[in-house]
């Protein structure tokens, strides 16, 4: 009985492994006595350039109201207009972005030529490279609106959050913990 069980819980767990990567989900593994989610990692950027391009849009929103940053009205008028054009064309963009990646996947899985995904590979390049030049765009306006003690004050605090990353996910590859106070055996 207990043989019988091992092996449909084997079979469905082949099963749902086997599903999981034919549609780029979560793989569930087990590593260490526990199962955990492997996640595949995806891209879902419309950018060519992936990293390394600040979004100060995004970097702003998250300090708006910081004093130290002291934002004028104007500022913030300006700001708003340029988040929300960068926003809208690179919304626009990204679902063809997406949806042509995902059919060069597929069809290059499926034993396509990569002569007849070249039509397809120069419009994604094409897309990607607009939504690039628009993120392009948004750093240049969004650098001629701030003061230069303004924008410093900026990259420094992006420099930090960048610092604090590297060194959570060092911790983390060391042998360190994700858990939350009182959890795990660390401190309440």
């Amino acid at each position: 009985m207990i043989r019988k069980i091992a092996l449909t819980s084997l079979t469905a767990l082949a099963l749902i492994t086997l599903t999981a990567q034919a549609e780029s989900l979560p793989v569930p593994t087990k590593q260490g006595g526990m199962m955990q989610k492997k996640m595949k990692k995806q891209t879902s950027s419309p950018f060519l350039i992936k990293k390394g391009l600040p979004h100060y849009t995004k970097m702003l929103m998250k300090r708006w109201d910081d004093p130290k940053l002291a934002l004028t009205a104007e500022q913030k008028e300006k700001l708003m207009v340029v988040r929300k054009e960068t926003l809208g064309s690179v919304m626009k963009l990204k679902p063809e972005v997406m949806k042509l990646q995902k059919e060069i996947v597929m069809s290059a899985k499926s034993g396509t030529k990569a002569a007849d995904l070249k039509e397809k590979v120069e419009k994604l390049a094409s897309l990607e490279a607009e939504a690039t030049m628009t993120h392009l765009k948004c750093i240049e306006q969004t650098e001629s609106i701030l003061k230069p003690e303004q924008l410093a004050y900026l990259k420094q605090k992006a420099q930090m959050n960048r610092m604090q990353k590297k060194q959570k996910m060092m911790s983390t590859k060391q042998g360190g913990m994700k858990c939350a106070a009182g959890k795990c055996g660390g401190a309440k």
